[in-house]
């Protein structure tokens, strides 16, 4: 199923799905699709990313982010993503994607999404985001406020903290190497 599809199949079905707050879960059943798979015969790796992007807008819609969102003229951006494969999909198979909150520091919000069947973890892949408008970013605790929640961010399990150091790691090198760049091609030209 072309993942478009999917997307809007997901939008038109999401008034029969419960609302959830931050804190709550989000299930949204799949079937593997003769397009989801590799030449393996089993969910691409990639595919997993896309799949969470749509299990990603139902968790959006049904907790009330994009609500606020649309008010405040933003649009979820991901930064960064990390994925852990367990068990292959397989064509047909029903699976669910569990898309839930793992808290927020001052810039980023962080989502996992545990890709489940019969009761049993297939794969997990975890997300940074924020959202953004012509502003700039919306820092997360103002974000929780939009949605009415007055409270701390929940604890953000330790793994996932260091995780999202090494990725402002990252991207503190890839600054200062197309820095560098940038000076020798100015270099190069007088």
């Amino acid at each position: 199923m072309n993942l478009w599809f999917r997307l809007i199949w997901m939008l038109l079905t999401v008034r029969w799905r419960s609302k959830v707050s931050i804190f709550e879960s989000a299930a949204l059943t799949m079937t593997v699709m003769p397009t989801d798979l590799d030449f393996n015969g089993h969910v691409n790796n990639g595919r997993y990313l896309t799949l969470a992007d749509v299990a990603r807008m139902d968790y959006i819609v049904r907790s009330g982010t994009a609500r606020v969102a649309l008010a405040l003229r933003a649009r979820p951006i991901v930064g960064d993503a990390v994925a852990k494969f367990r068990r292959d999909l397989k064509l047909f198979q029903r699976f669910k994607v569990e898309s839930r909150s793992l808290g927020w520091n001052a810039r980023w919000s962080f989502l996992e999404h545990r890709f489940m069947r019969e009761g049993r973890v297939l794969g997990v892949v975890v997300i940074r985001g924020m959202l953004v408008n012509k502003d700039g970013p919306i820092a997360p605790p103002d974000l929780a406020r939009h949605l009415g929640v007055e409270r701390e961010s929940p604890a953000v399990p330790p793994w996932v903290l260091q995780w999202s150091d090494s990725c402002d790691m990252l991207s503190d090198q890839l600054r200062h190497e197309e820095a560098e760049a940038m000076k020798a091609r100015l270099a190069a030209h007088n």
